[in-house]
């Protein structure tokens, strides 16, 4: 019997994997085929400075790997191209002649569609191997038997952290006490669970998942300041944040990068003036009383996403912020920059997803708590609680608005 599959791959998929069509190939064991609609799709979304270097990636992929797949023809193009070009692609699959095409997408609405002309479908598996890691793998573990490094878990009502200590050697602590960094004062048991995991001199890498609200930028910047100003651990601190919500505008905005990218991270700027008044902070700045802040970019930097590509950065504390609208291969790019000496905190909601091509499972976060659990130098934690921000955020969080 032949198991030979003939998969059709949709624009979403090469976006999240431009090595899909390698990986579906699976050798020579399968055929794959990319719809004319798609290529198209990709002509257009060069020009989209949100997407623009994954499609340019896709199309060298194509063009290298042109014996492994065969395009698509269609008899009609959409005209003008439009956002219901999936309808053109249904078209080419079932005038493809092919026995028995398994169409290949990560866009739910095109699976409906799909199966109303009987035609299957299937998510890419690369893409969904998981259920929101990053929301259900909440830092705790119910018991020692499950244990992996860097967790918590309760007994007799206190938090026990499990990790290694200074000499490399597992071990239990208790966390009685309470933090205090940078004159921050954590508000509740996860804040100062998350202070506990920030200032840990044995984990490289963070990720804190939670809503908006619970204060994860502002003890991610305290605990910035401490490792570089007061520890000295570090040199430097970037924060890094993927302009999902800019797309093209970000180019015809006055002025540097930082200028154009001030719209968009003020609140950062108004978060590092507030630990500024909590605690003197002016080597960070160029001049602190303007507003917005003016920071030494030998010692503070704020950087678009794009930006990292190229660089190796060391001996810095790097903050990446909003890391559920970062796809996989830029969640892989961004972290393979960091060298020695780096202390990165990686914050997210994935239920706040603002990338198109992306969802509350098939994001950078989620992929990060998935691929990263269980390494001795990484930890994740999940903040709760009720008091955050202010009694109006408070209220929100409790009414579950």
């Amino acid at each position: 019997m032949d198991q030979r599959k003939q998969f059709i791959v949709d624009t979403n998929v090469l976006l999240e994997d431009p090595e899909c069509i390698r990986k579906l190939r699976n050798g020579i064991e399968n055929d794959v085929f990319v719809p004319y609609h798609v290529l198209l799709e990709l002509n257009k979304l060069k020009k989209d400075a949100r997407l623009a270097h994954i499609a340019a990636k896709v199309v060298k992929n194509l063009l290298e790997d042109r014996d492994k797949y065969v395009v698509l023809d269609t008899d009609k193009v959409a005209e003008p191209f439009q956002d219901l070009v999936d309808g053109y692609i249904l078209d080419e699959v079932q005038r493809s002649g092919l026995a028995e095409p398994i169409l290949v997408t990560n866009d739910k609405i095109l699976q409906l569609l799909a199966a109303k002309r009987g035609i299957k479908s299937e998510f890419y598996r690369e893409s969904v191997p998981f259920k929101s890691d990053a929301e259900y793998f909440t830092g705790f573990v119910a018991s020692r038997e499950e244990r992996v490094p860097n967790c918590f878990f309760w007994e007799e009502g206190k938090p026990v952290f499990w990790g290694r200590n200074e000499e490399g050697h597992f071990e239990e602590k208790a966390v009685s006490y309470q933090h205090k960094v940078w004159n921050v004062t954590p508000r509740n048991v996860y804040q100062n669970l998350a202070m506990e995991l920030l200032t840990n001199p044995c984990i490289d890498v963070v990720s804190i998942q939670s809503e908006a609200g619970y204060g994860k930028s502002f003890l991610a910047l305290a605990a910035a300041l401490h490792l570089v100003l007061e520890r000295k651990d570090q040199r430097k601190i970037y924060v890094v944040k993927p302009m999902i919500e800019i797309g093209q505008k970000l180019g015809y905005l006055p002025g540097g990068v930082e200028e154009k990218m001030e719209p968009y991270t003020r609140y950062v700027g108004d978060l590092m003036s507030k630990l500024h008044a909590t605690r003197p902070a002016n080597r960070l700045f160029l001049d602190a009383e303007q507003y917005p802040p003016k920071f030494d970019p030998k010692k503070f930097e704020l950087l678009p996403l794009n930006y990292i590509r190229g660089m190796t950065i060391e001996n810095a504390v790097v903050i990446i912020d909003e890391m559920q609208n970062m796809s996989r291969s830029e969640c892989r790019a961004l972290l393979s920059r960091m060298g020695e000496g780096v202390k990165c905190f990686c914050l997210g909601d994935i239920r706040q997803v603002d990338h198109p091509y992306l969802n509350q499972e098939n994001n950078g976060l989620n992929w990060l708590v998935k691929k990263f659990k269980g390494a001795e130098n990484y930890a994740h934690l999940v903040l709760k609680g009720e008091k955050s921000r202010g009694p109006i955020t408070d209220l929100v969080i409790r009414s579950g608005l």
